[in-house]
């Protein structure tokens, strides 16, 4: 969550076909390393996620320094993997954390505890 331009898609309420929808890869992942992010032109951390066996662990740019690193550690969170990555600075961002934006932060959008990592939304 986080790159530029991020939540800024269609216009609410606009339909999409649920064609549209399930070409989403959106997979339970588990925060698996969070670190620092200085070169960002944003406040963010460098993410790597662990998104199952199938997929194995994903880095990730995202705007979420409202959490602490604590915060984050060992979190559940879910990601979509299938969107192309993208350059952010010196680091490649591959799947995209998802979080809803309220009062000016981004909070996570997390699976229910018992969820595992590489399960899929749908």
């Amino acid at each position: 969550m986080g790159e530029p331009g991020v939540g800024r898609g269609a216009e609410p309420g606009s339909a999409i076909t649920i064609g549209d929808f399930q070409r989403l890869d959106v997979r339970v992942g588990r925060v698996v390393e969070v670190a620092d992010f200085p070169e960002a032109r944003r406040p963010a951390w460098r993410l790597r996620i662990d998104l199952g066996p199938e997929l194995g662990v994903r880095s990730s740019s995202a705007q979420i320094t409202n959490y602490t690193r604590e915060q984050l550690l060992d979190r559940l969170v879910l990601a979509v993997v299938n969107l192309p990555a993208r350059q952010v600075g010196p680091f490649r961002s591959e799947v995209l954390t998802l979080g809803t934006y309220s009062e000016g932060r981004v909070l996570l959008v997390s699976p229910d505890p018992g969820a595992r990592p590489g399960d899929r939304l749908g």
